[in-house]
């Protein structure tokens, strides 16, 4: 499920990028904030990433004017409310940028004695 941004951009540049002192501390940032949203159980490998020298972080690209967010939800809760939620962590992060949320997977609760 691909949930675009649906708040129109209200402003150009990444000032979240202008704090960052390293490059990939940015996208290590949206990481950890997109990390502890409710209903995600972590992000989605795939080809959506921040390659870093030596390393990536996998599941969020910032772009110019773009963040790119790429999630696995936990089972139960609605994904539009979960993709909310994503958008608004990252919003601080990068103000009046839009924000791309995509579902990749849902993790299943896993049963008592059962191998995850």
């Amino acid at each position: 499920m691909n949930t675009p941004d649906p708040r129109p951009s209200r402003r150009r540049g990444r000032p979240g990028a202008a704090a960052a002192d390293r490059p990939g501390e940015l996208a290590e940032r949206i990481a950890r904030a997109v990390r502890g949203c409710p209903g995600v159980a972590g992000l989605a490998g795939g080809p959506v990433a921040t390659h870093l020298p030596g390393r990536a972080v996998h599941g969020v690209s910032v772009r110019e004017h773009e963040v790119r967010v790429a999630v696995v939800a936990e089972y139960g809760r609605p994904l539009a409310e979960v993709a909310a939620g994503v958008r608004d962590a990252v919003e601080p992060l990068m103000p009046g940028e839009p924000v791309d949320v995509s579902v990749e997977d849902v993790r299943l609760p896993s049963r008592p004695g059962s191998p995850r």
